[in-house]
């Protein structure tokens, strides 16, 4: 893997008595899919939403590519692709011309928006869906163009938060593989947040395990892929037992 692209010094979150994230030291490598693993509410989306400039840290600082995400959030999120779990179209809008208002609002010509909605369309499995309208996709198909909407601005980094929730079993595998993919095709950086066990040992080069706003420890996954469960053990002898409850997804 190459040199650190996103890095966290001291990042820490906190609502009046209630600390979200608690001095997060972190460095995730150009090129790698980077896992953040945890229960819901461990601190996932907020350490995300810092990276993204959307939320001020109480302390510390991340910064993508050198540049501080406080200091210069917009210049941040000119390198970074976000896809949240929900997201959101234009429903009267075909999928194609939803991906090219989005290129197109990020400075690229209209015929070149055309071109790369077209091409990156096919890529995400959605070439035979050009004229239906969003509001007739499948929460999988959404989720897919969605990847295609995050990759169409050229992202040095692309941000997946939950990215598989609501997908049916063969369309998570299907989403699952596309990542990879594209990772191996473009060389870019990825950072998939879940709590889905089956999913981040399935995708992900390393992974941070997050519990209540704190980083217990960065994971190996290379070295755990070839041992169905071993991830369920770490992951439990950390957080003191439990299962994941939707590992069956």
């Amino acid at each position: 893997m190459g040199q650190p692209i996103i890095e966290m010094t001291g990042l820490t979150k906190r609502y009046n008595r209630f600390t979200a994230v608690d001095r997060i030291d972190l460095n995730i490598r150009e090129g790698e899919i980077f896992g953040l693993l945890g229960p819901n509410g461990a601190g996932k989306s907020t350490t995300i939403l810092m990276i993204l400039g959307l939320t001020e840290p109480t302390g510390g600082k991340v910064s993508v590519r050198g540049i501080n995400s406080t200091t210069h959030p917009v210049e941040v999120r000119r390198r970074v692709g976000y896809l949240p779990e929900d997201v959101g179209f234009y429903e009267d809008m075909t999928g194609f011309e939803n991906l090219v208002y989005t290129a197109e609002l990020n400075g690229i010509s209209r015929g070149e928006a055309k071109e790369k909605a077209v091409e990156l369309l096919h890529r995400v499995g959605l070439g035979e869906e050009l004229k239906k309208r969003t509001g007739q996709y499948s929460k999988g198909m959404r989720q897919r163009l969605g990847l295609a909407d995050v990759m169409i601005k050229n992202p040095e980094v692309i941000i997946l938060d939950e990215p598989t929730s609501g997908i049916d079993p063969a369309g998570v595998q299907d989403f699952i593989r596309l990542i990879q993919q594209l990772s191996d095709e473009t060389g870019l950086t990825v950072l998939f947040s879940s709590h889905h066990l089956n999913q981040v040992q399935t995708v992900c080069d390393r992974a941070a395990l997050f519990n209540q706003g704190r980083l217990l420890t960065v994971l190996d996954i290379n070295d755990l892929k070839d041992t169905p469960g071993r991830l369920e053990e770490v992951y439990n002898d950390y957080l003191g037992g439990g299962n994941d409850e939707e590992n069956e997804e």
